[in-house]
Parts: structure tokens; C-alpha cells; sequence
């Protein structure tokens, strides 16, 4: 999702996040957020630039949907009662844009969707996804699993970047805000309601491809966590 960090890295380094009871499983400083993509310091000058792009255009118009223009028949997926995705400012008015922010939009809702089914191995994991985007977000799913916990609560996704490349690639970058999502214990379902700080705003800068069927399926990408661009 360099001046931007590694890309989809979070399955090759550790990613600062807020501490777990669990963290024996990871560095002392590490714990687990909703990043789908890589994470790394907000140090690079580059860092709010869309994978792939010279530089961005601002996707401004006021809809949190991030519904589909396409006729694929795209998997269903449905957050449980208690997780919530908000998509804010999620259109443009152009059609191309829109349907690629839609289905940025779906690729995170998969990740998210996957982390609460405790499996990799979804249909919206597989359809918005491909690659090496799909082999890492697979791989962070598996780092939920293996330290025993889900989460519950709001993701704000906000200042959503569209740059259309060509007929058949797309680059976008936006916000996360983290910071009423909060880690659940799968077991005892102890919620963790420490605060992230900054930590809980993250920038995304992701690359889609379309396919055949017409879905913008993310291919690659990076997150910086705690992001300047981005806290609130």
C-alpha cells in the first residue's frame, strides 16, 4: 500500500501498535491494529503520495458508501453487530473514480471481515485482492490469529486521493482513524480499550488493477502509522 515504507510489509517487519496482553507474541512495543498493508515511521517526505503515482487528485464529495458500479457478482460481506466501517467523502461524481474508491473501500472491509471470521481464506479476500497484496494481507489476518484476538468498534476511513493511470490501473491513498476500534480477546472476549494515540491514525497509499470482470482489486501498497497527514 521508498519514500513510502516497504511495500505490504507487515509480514516481514514489526509494526508499532498498541500493547496486548498477548504481546508476548510480538516485540514488547508491537500489538495489532486494522492495518491491512505495511506500516513504518512517518519520516519519509513522500509518504502521502499514492503507490505508484507523481501525485494525486482530491476525491471530494460527501458520501460515506462505497458501493459497487459493476455487474460482477461480488461476495457478500456483512460486519457482525459492534464493527462498523464509516466511509467519509467516498465519491467524486466520476464514475471511473468512484468505482475505484468503492472497491478500495471493499478491500479493507474484506481484511476487517476476515480478522472477525478468524480465516484468511474468504471469497472477499480473494476477490478484492490479488498478488502480493493478497499474499501479505493473508499473512497479517494469520498475525491476528496466532495472538488470539479480534476486535470490535469504528473505523473511520476519511481524505480519500484518486489518480487514474490508465484504462486498467489506479492508484489511492486515505486515512484510517483507528481510534474507536479496539482489541478483543478471542476467547474471553476482554475488550482492550487502551488508547493508541497517534498510532490509531494510519495513511494508506494502495495500488488496484482491473479485471476482467471489471473489479478494482487492490495489487499492492503501503500504511504509515501515525501518519502527520493524517492524526487528528
Amino acid at each position: 500500500m521508498t519514500d513510502l515504507v516497504e511495500l505490504m510489509s507487515h509480514g516481514e517487519s514489526t509494526v508499532k501498535r498498541r500493547s496486548l496482553p498477548v504481546a508476548a507474541a510480538f516485540a514488547a512495543t508491537a500489538a495489532l491494529l486494522l492495518t491491512a498493508c505495511g506500516s513504518g515511521d512517518d519520516s519519509s517526505k513522500g509518504n502521502d503520495k499514492i503507490a505508484g503515482a507523481d501525485s494525486g487528485a482530491t476525491a471530494s464529495a460527501a458520501s460515506p458508501s462505497a458501493s459497487s458500479t459493476t455487474g460482477a457478482d461480488r461476495p457478500e460481506i456483512t460486519l457482525p453487530n459492534g464493527v462498523k466501517d464509516e466511509f467519509e467523502s467516498w465519491k467524486t461524481g466520476d464514475a471511473t473514480k468512484d468505482a475505484v474508491l468503492a472497491d478500495a473501500g471493499h478491500a479493507q472491509t474484506a481484511t476487517n471481515d476476515a480478522i472477525i471470521k478468524g480465516t484468511s481464506d474468504t471469497p472477499g479476500m480473494a476477490f478484492y485482492y490479488k498478488g502480493k497484496a493478497l499474499t501479505s494481507s493473508a499473512q497479517w489476518v494469520q498475525k491476528w490469529l496466532d495472538a488470539g484476538i479480534t476486535y470490535t468498534g469504528t473505523t473511520r476511513y476519511y481524505r480519500p486521493k484518486v489518480e487514474i493511470f490508465d484504462n486498467k490501473s489506479a492508484g489511492v491513498s486515505y486515512c484510517a482513524d483507528e481510534s474507536k476500534a479496539y482489541n478483543q480477546d478471542r476467547k474471553t472476549k476482554k475488550v482492550d480499550r487502551s488508547s493508541a494515540g497517534k498510532d490509531g491514525f494510519v495513511l494508506y497509499n494502495t495500488r488496484l488493477e482491473k479485471n476482467g470482470a471489471g473489479v478494482w482489486q487492490t495489487s499492492d501498497g503501503t500504511s504509515v502509522r501515525g501518519s502527520k497527514t493524517c492524526v487528528q
